[in-house]
């Protein structure tokens, strides 16, 4: 009862355990009764007590199980995953960093399929095979930046079945034989835009099963070199990167690497950004417990949500049920 009547206020838009209270006492007596509340409302105190007690780790595993099943992939398509970490800037006090949170979003649908707690004490690295253990990536392509591009995660994915796409800078060799790519993104006013260019695309083949040709990374067949065009206040700059994949040329061609490395930009605009504009998450004051990794669960199922009923803007959707208590619940229903 509890959780439900907390997922339907963050549909709402609350932010806060005070908030979802408020959007409880308000909701009408239909809604509560088939959330289950057969007595009074429960109270501020309540539900910051109940939430704070919640196992998020089971709470993040259950509703990312729910994600996958919602999102199958089609027969004959391939599952494309990012992997991306955020921190919960007002979780921090007393001089210690705020939560860090590592989260796998599907690319076609931009819901969340996994989400894990990355300690204070260490860093995403070892958290990327403890995330995608619990998500089903079998035939799925894997996408992370240079932070993943990491020996272990590429064994970590072929063993799994999985394949990968990564950004690689100064933690791994530059590419030796870089393939030209076509993917030129241009990246402006936070959205990332790309088009291809009319050059060949080049492929390195592996000599061993340890890596290709100074590609550096296991099982990568492919690398990319990608031109970033960014303007800000009127002045144009530019950035040059470079990924490897573990795709081979006939898996994946040009224009399908450049929509891979946009969707994987997505995780920022589709998941991080849509999190602090939209449910001013930075800003919660929300400390204790498992209080802020709770709130960012139910931030994120609310999201996935949204989009699997198809809402196309979120702002637009938690003002909408913000409007009427009966509408979240309506909408869960709907999934």
């Amino acid at each position: 009862m509890i959780l439900g009547l907390a997922v339907c206020a963050v549909l709402a838009g609350a932010r806060s355990f005070t908030a979802i209270a408020e959007w409880a006492a308000d909701a009408d007596e239909q809604t509560l009764a088939r959330l289950g509340v057969t007595g009074p409302v429960p109270s501020e105190s309540t539900f910051r007590r109940t939430l704070q007690r919640l196992d998020a780790d089971a709470f993040d595993g259950l509703a990312g199980e729910w994600a996958q099943l919602q999102t199958a992939p089609a027969p004959g398509s391939r599952r494309v995953i990012a992997v991306d970490g955020k921190t919960l800037r007002g979780s921090g006090h007393g001089g210690q960093h705020g939560r860090h949170l590592l989260a796998a979003l599907d690319h076609a649908h931009g819901v969340v399929l996994g989400q894990a707690d990355v300690d204070a004490k260490t860093n995403e690295i070892p958290m990327f095979s403890a995330l995608l253990d619990r998500i089903e990536i079998t035939d799925a392509v894997i996408t992370a930046d240079a932070l993943h591009a990491q020996h272990a995660h590429a064994e970590y994915l072929h063993q799994r079945g999985a394949g990968y796409l990564l950004i690689v800078k100064r933690n791994q060799p530059r590419p030796a034989c870089p393939a030209r790519c076509p993917a030129l993104a241009r990246r402006a006013g936070g959205l990332d835009q790309a088009r291809t260019r009319p050059r060949p695309h080049r492929a390195a083949h592996p000599q061993d099963h340890r890596g290709s040709q100074g590609l550096g990374l296991p099982r990568a067949v492919q690398a990319i070199q990608i031109t970033r065009r960014r303007k800000v206040k009127g002045k144009w700059s530019r950035e040059t990167c470079y990924a490897v994949t573990s795709l081979s040329v006939t898996q994946a061609g040009p224009a399908q690497l450049a929509a891979i490395i946009r969707g994987h930009w997505g995780i920022e605009d589709r998941l991080h950004w849509v999190r602090d504009l939209d449910f001013d998450e930075d800003r919660s004051q929300i400390r204790t417990a498992s209080g802020p990794r709770i709130m960012a669960s139910l931030r994120k199922l609310a999201i996935t949500i949204l989009r699997l009923t198809g809402a196309t803007c979120i702002a637009a959707a938690l003002r909408y049920h913000a409007r009427q208590p009966s509408r979240p619940l309506r909408t869960i229903m709907k999934c």
